[in-house]
């Protein structure tokens, strides 16, 4: 196996640990969906196609812009609590980050939180379209200068 070029991001590197540290799929559910509930209001003006995730059986919706030192802030939201629980889960994980580096990101380090052992395969692939969708947002946002 080859390792990457640099670490996870520590908030990527911080949750995989604290969902490692559940051992029931009860308890992983309830963190998961502890996530979802810390995501900010979002406006239902946001609720366009263009922020839809595509091969979701539920609702998602996700916007990425770039903050004031240019790294990449994520807002969500979700008519189910398991999608909106990976929503927030990303968001957490990948807000802060760079478009460069949210590029680069896999989401492998899904599987290292244990989440994927108890999901359905749709979950599952509901949590990879969020992802994708994320990161398509992220890369498309328009640098406001050129370094």
């Amino acid at each position: 196996m080859q390792s990457s070029p640099t670490n996870l991001p520590e908030a990527i590197d911080r949750t995989v640990k604290r969902f490692q540290r559940l051992t029931e799929p009860k308890q992983r559910y309830e963190q998961l969906i502890l996530y979802g509930k810390k995501l900010a209001e979002f406006p239902d003006d946001l609720k366009t196609p263009e922020n839809k995730v595509q091969g979701c059986v539920s609702q998602v919706f996700v916007v990425a812009k770039l903050d004031a030192n240019e790294r990449v802030v994520f807002a969500g939201d979700s008519d189910a609590l398991i999608s909106k629980g990976f929503l927030g889960l990303l968001s957490l994980c990948m807000s802060g980050l760079t478009q460069k580096e949210i590029e680069l990101l896999t989401p492998d380090f899904i599987k290292d939180t244990g989440l994927v052992a108890s999901l359905t395969p749709s979950r599952a692939n509901g949590f990879y379209n969020v992802f994708k969708k994320m990161q398509q947002q992220a890369i498309a946002i328009e640098l406001p200068s050129v370094h």
